[in-house]
């Protein structure tokens, strides 16, 4: 007994030091800058509660119009290949990118504080409805820039030698980019963290305020979300002085070992995507955000072509196999707006109530994305998705029970206890750690096997490629919302005026048409490639 209470001490000693010991022990404080401009963009979850609730109860948009604009507001970070390029070219000059940046995501919260604050006076202007869309684009520009450079300065923050001088070897180099690309995305989940817990003070208490009080309130959250574009740029300065302590030390500064050269076709592709996508967006064409998705999917898949010749075949074809799963997985359909606004109308969810529930999901993210560090570094990325697919079919299940009444039954069988609220917080526990693991692997072999001269391009045109998979998430989305019609009650801000009234009597086919997509497509797709030349086992 003794001999096996040793081994299990030992085995979890071991698990504790691989998991949580070797993370820190790799933690440099080179890597402190990107993870700056990461926090940030997790710290934009601020005014996600707020906007919900604002859209929801002032705002006369469809559940599928809101879809469509998601795909709208996914289009900047397509963009991240001509910027990607843009970052190698003018690597020296690249921080005034997290400038440009934090200025559009200035513009864009300075946008929804007047809606929420002034909206009589915004709409003498124009309508609150096109208020509502600038903001939404101008803040994805913003951050979408920003990933940008931050993804080019984790390159950068990985060392290529230890103190010694010596080159670290293949499987160090390989653990120290999975640890970086980890490491960004447990600071993007702990800036979620972070600003719920904020959400959580702010509207403790808020159950009995007025209208032109919860507004004045929203308006607060606005104002206080404007340290995002200041923590970026804060990681740029900190960036600057880190590299600039480099040199005064005698390492030589990074940069590429090449000179990189102007690739054309992706900087003029991205400049015609941009037109296009201005005339199609402004003008009244029914498909315009199929043919702006088909055009860019076209471009991209040129450029992926391009860059993959400086690949040699078998990582080139391992990369086509990862690619593809990966964007198979992201863009399968969601519910959209209409499972929110159930839980708000329906369900009695407040804005405190939606805090608790995001500062849950990001710990627990958090917390996910450490334990499971080690499998990732140590599974295919067809594996990791095809364990992520089968826990999103399984997590689908208490959305479904919500709707359909499952916790009234529960409630009154356990003495209120294993309520609504339970049962919410209990998918969110399980289901937390899972949205943010499928992009690390990925994000670590380009790390590590993309061209010195080129890894900011090919971060970008790749990210692209998988951006594109949450354009065509968006499009799915607003077909289903237009095939199963959710509405919600809406009053004018200004005048009091009830403009829409709810109806929720589709949702629940709505939930099984994308639960049984999100399972059955990807599973799919991942025997296929599996089956192929195109196999991945990195």
């Amino acid at each position: 007994m003794n001999r096996e209470q040793t081994s299990i001490g030992a085995q979890l000693s071991a698990w504790w030091h691989r998991t949580f010991v070797d993370l820190a022990q790799q933690l440099q404080w080179s890597y402190l800058p990107p993870l700056m401009v990461y926090f940030a963009a997790g710290v934009s979850g601020l005014t996600s509660v707020v906007g919900a609730f604002f859209l929801k109860d002032y705002l006369d948009l469809s559940a599928a119009f809101v879809a469509g604009l998601a795909f709208w507001a996914g289009l900047p970070w397509i963009l991240k290949m001509p910027l990607g390029h843009i970052v190698d070219l003018f690597w020296r000059w690249k921080s005034l990118l997290i400038l440009f940046g934090a200025s559009l995501i200035t513009l864009s919260l300075l946008t929804m504080y007047g809606l929420v604050s002034a909206p009589g006076r915004m709409a003498d202007v124009m309508p609150l409805e096109d208020w509502y869309v600038i903001a939404l684009l101008l803040a994805p520009s913003g951050y979408a820039i920003q990933d940008v450079v931050a993804d080019a300065m984790t390159v950068e923050a990985v060392p290529k030698v230890d103190n010694n001088g010596h080159p670290f070897t293949p499987e160090e180099t390989r653990a120290q980019h999975t640890t970086m690309q980890t490491l960004g995305r447990v600071s993007i989940i702990s800036g979620f963290a972070a600003v719920a817990a904020v959400n959580i003070w702010i509207f403790s208490g808020t159950e009995d305020l007025q209208q032109t009080e919860r507004l004045a309130l929203y308006g607060q959250v606005y104002l206080i979300a404007l340290v995002i574009p200041m923590l970026s740029v804060s990681g740029v300065v900190f960036h600057t002085f880190i590299q600039r302590k480099r040199v005064r030390q005698g390492h030589p500064p990074h940069a590429p070992e090449e000179a990189t050269e102007v690739k054309w076709p992706i900087l003029l592709g991205g400049l015609a995507f941009v037109v296009l996508s201005i005339v199609l967006g402004t003008a009244n064409f029914e498909f315009a955000q199929e043919t702006i998705f088909a055009v860019s999917l076209t471009v991209i898949l040129y450029l992926m072509s391009r860059l993959l010749k400086e690949l040699d075949p078998k990582q080139a074809q391992a990369l086509i196999g990862t690619a593809i799963i990966i964007f198979v997985f992201r863009a399968v359909p969601l519910p959209g707006p209409g499972l929110t606004w159930f839980e708000i109308d329906e369900l009695g969810f407040d804005e405190q109530f939606l805090a608790v529930l995001a500062l849950l999901t990001s710990l627990l993210a958090l917390l996910g994305l450490i334990i499971l560090r080690p499998y990732m570094a140590n599974r295919s990325i067809a594996q990791v998705v095809f364990m992520l697919t089968i826990a999103a079919g399984v997590l689908a299940l208490p959305n479904l029970a919500l709707y359909y009444g499952v916790h009234e039954w529960t409630a009154a069988r356990t003495g209120g206890i294993v309520d609504a609220r339970f049962i919410a917080i209990l998918d969110t526990a399980v289901e937390s750690p899972l949205g943010q693991i499928a992009m690390v692997p990925m994000l670590a072999w380009i790390a590590r096997n993309a061209p010195p001269q080129l890894k900011a391009t090919f971060f970008a045109v790749m990210a692209s490629f998988t951006n594109m998979a949450l354009s065509a998430s968006s499009l799915s989305t607003k077909y289903l919302n237009q095939n199963f019609i959710v509405t919600r009650a809406v009053t004018n801000p200004d005048t009091g005026v009830v403009t829409s009234t709810a109806d929720y009597s589709q949702l629940g086919h709505l939930l099984i048409a994308v639960a049984t997509i999100s399972v059955v497509v990807p599973l799919t797709v991942i025997f296929l490639v599996q089956k192929s030349r195109f196999q991945t086992s990195e």
